[in-house]
């Protein structure tokens, strides 16, 4: 192949892949819009027989919680424009990064569309598939991610990526926490506190690893700590209540959040010589 035909070629690679970003987004935003109760639709939160609910188990967070999707869904609209641009169609980390970053935005239209017509353990397939894509997306945001890459690249590729990552994990744990108790005996209720607290340690861990990893990224412990805390509040203030539960996610909402923001703070303050 020619060095023209190669390059050709390139360009198609590389305007197929914008295209198909701008796709996901399109398909993903019908999902939601079915997924609020619009086109026909029923509510998240009243599918599955409730099981979905705020207050339908242990580990689901408060309904304020879920406010952070606004924030989210507006980062990926921002991110999906941006990288439309032309002089974004080269970009070697739009390269690395779009057809994933596409990737999870399909998956968060499919969990939609699994709530409203499959059974809910679909749901967790599909949430733990967006969960593992996510993870990829995060990783390759950070190992891709030069001096000088801009203010766009660090909000709108970093940033809104370690916030879908954050809130997916609490997500997760919620999903499982609703599709055990729809499937488990009414026994299981008995050691529902316990469970809570351990997942919580997880959780925290999790968190932990995810900024460490990552080089003390803080974006995804702000969306744990986000939905930690409003899990706090719906155990401490709502049904079903569990103080050991709500305590244990308040901690937790501490560590992953003060730990990475105090250690990212402390690389901005250290000499770059040192």
């Amino acid at each position: 192949m020619s060095v023209r035909s190669h390059d050709q070629a390139l360009r198609a690679r590389d305007l197929l892949r914008q295209i198909a970003v701008i796709s996901s987004l399109v398909f993903t935003l019908v999902a939601v819009l079915v997924g609020v109760g619009g086109l026909g639709g029923t509510a998240v939160e009243n599918s599955q027989g409730g099981a979905l609910d705020s207050d339908a188990t242990y580990l689901a967070p408060a309904g304020p919680a879920f406010s952070i999707w606004s924030i989210i869904y507006a980062g990926l609209v921002a991110y999906v424009v941006w990288q439309a641009l032309p002089s974004q169609r080269a970009s070697e980390r739009q390269r690395a990064l779009g057809w994933w970053v596409a990737l999870t935005i399909v998956l968060n239209g499919l969990w939609l569309v699994a709530a409203q017509l499959l059974p809910i353990w679909a749901t967790v397939i599909v949430i733990f598939l967006l969960l593992a894509a996510l993870c990829v997306t995060f990783q390759r945001a950070v190992a891709t991610r030069v001096p000088g890459d801009g203010a766009a690249d660090a909000v709108l590729l970093d940033g809104v990526t370690g916030l879908h990552l954050g809130w997916v994990t609490v997500a997760s744990a919620a999903n499982v926490a609703a599709w055990l108790t729809e499937v488990g005996p009414t026994s299981w209720e008995d050691h529902a506190h316990a469970w809570g607290v351990a997942v919580l340690v997880v959780l925290g861990t999790l968190g932990l690893g995810i900024a460490w990893a990552s080089g003390w990224r803080v974006t995804p412990g702000l969306a744990i700590g986000w939905g930690a805390v409003w899990l706090a509040a719906g155990r401490l203030l709502d049904q079903p209540r569990s103080e050991p539960i709500g305590i244990a996610a308040i901690i937790v909402a501490a560590v992953v959040v003060v730990i990475p923001v105090a250690v990212a703070g402390l690389r901005l303050l250290k000499p770059q010589g040192d």
